[in-house]
């Protein structure tokens, strides 16, 4: 698929991070892309630096994401590209000592479902409402080729560090969605592809104390630094332009493989 203006593109946590990096890129391609994310301001912002559109959206509620899906169309048409970068990340261990008491407590499950609910389920209802769209368009070249769908995972998918349960369960499902979602869609020409990312340098770095970053860092075997938003980005373009890329996940760590903490 070539980047180009005759193509639209939304970016699910557009606002922020991976997701800001890949709205910026997209554009300067001359997509016309759409961020769907909840932070408004920082959303309206990057939408006209960028000459895009914003769409307060949550992920999880179907309602929202058909609203937010519709105004992105109105503005640029049926996207042929959607990459999910919407998620949150939650720490917490399974069974845990209280600091007074000492009493031992269980993980609860109002924080468990909300990860999963958010990573997973929100990244699957992006797809399937997107999907539904590409499928009715025409083929944008030879090998018949309608859309491409990019998602985000986590190295912690199969890494999980103590405390990662609910985000590590939440990324592996997204990391099992990619070669059954690429086979249900094959008869569309709907290319569904994963990214891993792994130690990068997020909007929730800016509150880690500079001595543990440096730390993360060094944990890298090469580049031993963390990974760039724009790195992120760059590996979202090849995919897009890459029409054999299909069904895969693609790890985006610098060789690093997480200790258990």
């Amino acid at each position: 698929m070539k980047l180009d203006p005759s193509l639209a593109a939304i970016v699910t946590g557009g606002a922020s991070g991976l997701g800001e990096a890949t709205s910026r890129m997209l554009a300067a391609q001359g997509v016309r892309v759409a961020l769907l994310d909840l932070n408004r301001d920082k959303g309206e912002a990057i939408a006209g630096e960028i000459g895009g559109v914003f769409a307060a959206v949550d992920v999880t509620d179907e309602q929202s994401v058909d609203d937010g899906l519709a105004l992105a169309r109105e503005a640029h048409g049926i996207e042929r590209i959607l990459v999910n970068c919407a998620g949150i990340v939650h720490g917490r261990r399974t069974v845990a000592k209280e600091r007074d008491s000492g009493a031992l407590r269980a993980h609860d499950l109002a924080s468990f479902r909300k990860v999963i609910e958010v990573n997973l389920v929100g990244t699957f209802n992006m797809i399937a409402r997107s999907a539904a769209a590409m499928a009715g368009e025409a083929p944008l070249n030879e090998d018949g080729e309608r859309g491409i769908i990019i998602s985000t995972s986590s190295v912690a998918a199969t890494d999980g560090q103590i405390g990662q349960a609910a985000y590590a369960a939440s990324k592996a499902g997204v990391l099992g969605l990619t070669l059954p979602l690429a086979r249900d869609l094959m008869g569309f020409g709907i290319r569904v592809m994963t990214i891993q990312p792994g130690i990068f340098w997020t909007p929730m770095f800016d509150r880690i104390a500079p001595d543990y970053r440096a730390s993360l860092a060094a944990s890298v075997p090469f580049p031993r630094r963390l990974g760039a938003p724009g790195e992120y980005a760059d590996l979202v373009r090849c995919i897009c332009e890459n029409g054999y890329l299909n069904g895969e996940s693609i790890r985006l760590d610098g060789a690093a493989r997480l200790a258990p903490k």
